[in-house]
């Protein structure tokens, strides 16, 4: 039996993919990404200016964010759970190498990945290269897509304010504005 998951929002063309580690069991009951209450992704997203405007939480500001902003959602891992510590080996295995495929065949200018975790994961089971992973830019690319990496907003990763979020989401910001006056398709 197949679990129910949340939709990829992919298609060539992108300016941004999001990608989460997986997704939680909240967004899939709502049918969204970060759609925990306590999750604080759209809260740093309104802060950042990464988009100019407030969108509320749900699946028409998933359908504005891909169609009017060019920012796509996905995950390393298709399968929801509780939390990251309920993922196991087998899960990356299957996960990763598919996800790689998906952003070669979109093609965006720039893969976010929540979470060094999600990056890491994402490294070891497509064979990219270890180490430590920094948060911003990143020096490899997933075919023609530039990486960066902020940190996860989930709940479970408190360690991280608000205020920091929205300085990771911020520097993004800048970087695809960065991007846009190099190569006018950002």
């Amino acid at each position: 039996m197949k679990l129910e998951t949340l939709p990829d929002y992919l298609r060539p063309g992108l300016a941004i993919v999001s990608i989460g580690l997986n997704p939680s069991l909240p967004s899939v009951r709502a049918g969204f990404y970060f759609a925990n209450p306590r999750n604080r992704f759209w809260r740093a997203l309104d802060g950042s200016g990464l988009v100019p405007e407030s969108l509320v939480p749900g699946v028409a500001a998933m359908a504005r964010l891909f169609e009017e902003y060019a920012i796509g959602f996905t995950d390393v891992v298709k399968r929801p759970t509780a939390g990251g510590r309920d993922l196991r080996a087998a899960d990356f295995r299957e996960g990763a190498p598919v996800l790689r495929a998906k952003l070669e065949d979109s093609g965006p200018r720039i893969a976010w990945f929540h979470g060094k975790q999600a990056y890491s994961s994402y490294l070891r089971y497509t064979g990219g290269p270890r180490g430590p992973v920094g948060w911003g830019e990143q020096d490899i690319r997933i075919g023609v897509s530039r990486v960066f990496v902020t940190p996860n907003p989930s709940p479970a990763n408190a360690v991280f304010s608000m205020q920091d979020l929205v300085g990771h989401y911020r520097r993004l910001k800048d970087w695809c504005d960065r991007l846009a006056t190099q190569d006018a398709d950002c």
